[in-house]
C-alpha cells in the first residue's frame, strides 16, 4: 500500500435517529439512546440527544469536543483509505451532579446555539444533525487528568460501533471521495507549519496518533511524550492524527 496516498470516502447522512441497535445505510444512521455497556464508577449518566442546530436554544454544560466519525478501512493514520460520515456531528457537554463544569482554564456552558459558532472549520454545518452527548461525574470523583480521559474513552466506546458499520460500507454508496497525496517537489523550497498544541494536563492535553482518526484509542498523549515535537505528514494531520482534548 503507497504511503503517500490518502483516499477519504465521505457518506451523506441525510437522517439520523433511535434504535435498540446500531444501524448504519449509505445515507441514514440509527444509534442507541444509551450506552449498550456498563460505565465507569466515577459515571452518574451519559445522557445522549439528537439536535438541530437551526433549534438549539437550550442550555447545556460546558462543551468538551466536537467529534467527527470516521474511520480507518485500510492502513494507518494519514494513509490508505478512511471512510467518514457527513451530515452528522457529535458534541460532547460535561459537568458533575453538582453542577460544577468539567473544564479547565474556561468554562462554555449556557444556550447551545451562543456557546458554539456553526459552520465553522472544526464545527457541525447549521444543515447537520448533531448528537449530543452529555456526562454527569459523582460529586465524589476529583475532575483531573485521569477523569477526564475515562470520559473521552467512555464516548470513544460508544461511537465505535458505528465506525465499525461505517468499514463496511461498499465504495459504490459512497457521496464523495477524494484523494490526496503527499507530493515531492525535488529542487523546490521546504515547507513546515508549526503547530503550538496545549499539554498541561486535565483537558489541557492532546492525543496523538490513535487506531481511529479523531478517536483515543491507542493514541498516546503528548504529556506521556515530555510534550517534544513530533512530525508529521499534511495527510496524518488530514486524517485526525491529532485529537485535542481542549
Amino acid at each position: 500500500m503507497k504511503k503517500d496516498k490518502l483516499t477519504i470516502q465521505a457518506f451523506s447522512m441525510q437522517h439520523v435517529d433511535f434504535d435498540q441497535e446500531y444501524h448504519l445505510t449509505k445515507d441514514s444512521l440509527s444509534i442507541p439512546d444509551h450506552p449498550l455497556f456498563e460505565l465507569d464508577d466515577r459515571l452518574k449518566s451519559l445522557t445522549i440527544k439528537l439536535v438541530d442546530p437551526k433549534d438549539c436554544h437550550f442550555e447545556v454544560n460546558t462543551i468538551m469536543d466536537v467529534i467527527p466519525i470516521s474511520t480507518k478501512v485500510l492502513g494507518k493514520i494519514g494513509y490508505g483509505l478512511t471512510n467518514t460520515l457527513t451530515g452528522v456531528n457529535v458534541i460532547l457537554t460535561g459537568a458533575d451532579e453538582t453542577g460544577i463544569q468539567l473544564h479547565e482554564f474556561g468554562s462554555s456552558e449556557g444556550y447551545l446555539d451562543e456557546k458554539i459558532k456553526f459552520g465553522q472549520d472544526g464545527t457541525p454545518d447549521l444543515d447537520d444533525q448533531v448528537i449530543l452527548i452529555d456526562a454527569e461525574l459523582y460529586q465524589d470523583f476529583e475532575f483531573n487528568r485521569e477523569t477526564c480521559e475515562m470520559i473521552f474513552k467512555t464516548v470513544d466506546d460508544y461511537l465505535q460501533p458505528i465506525r465499525e458499520e461505517l468499514k463496511m460500507l461498499s465504495a459504490r454508496e459512497a457521496s464523495e471521495s477524494f484523494d490526496y497525496f503527499n507530493t515531492k517537489h525535488p529542487g523546490k523550497p521546504k515547507v513546515a507549519i508549526v503547530k503550538e498544541v496545549a499539554g498541561q494536563g486535565a483537558m489541557y492535553d492532546n492525543i496523538v496518533f490513535p487506531k481511529e482518526p479523531s478517536g483515543i484509542d491507542q493514541g498516546i498523549s503528548i504529556i506521556d511524550m515530555d510534550n517534544m515535537p513530533i512530525l508529521l505528514t499534511a495527510n496524518e494531520y488530514r486524517d485526525g492524527a491529532i485529537h485535542a482534548l481542549v
